[in-house]
């Protein structure tokens, strides 16, 4: 798995959830810009 498939899964999963980057970051105890960056590519 590449980063941009990585990007693109983490992204689809926190949007089925329903849940904004902040409140992801939240749960795994990082900055909402860490997940920012996680999904820069989708």
């Amino acid at each position: 798995m590449n980063q941009l498939a990585i990007g693109n899964f983490i992204a689809q999963k926190r949007k089925e959830k329903n849940l904004t980057q902040a409140q992801l970051a939240e749960q795994l105890g990082v900055s909402n810009k860490t997940v920012s960056k996680w999904e820069w590519r989708f």
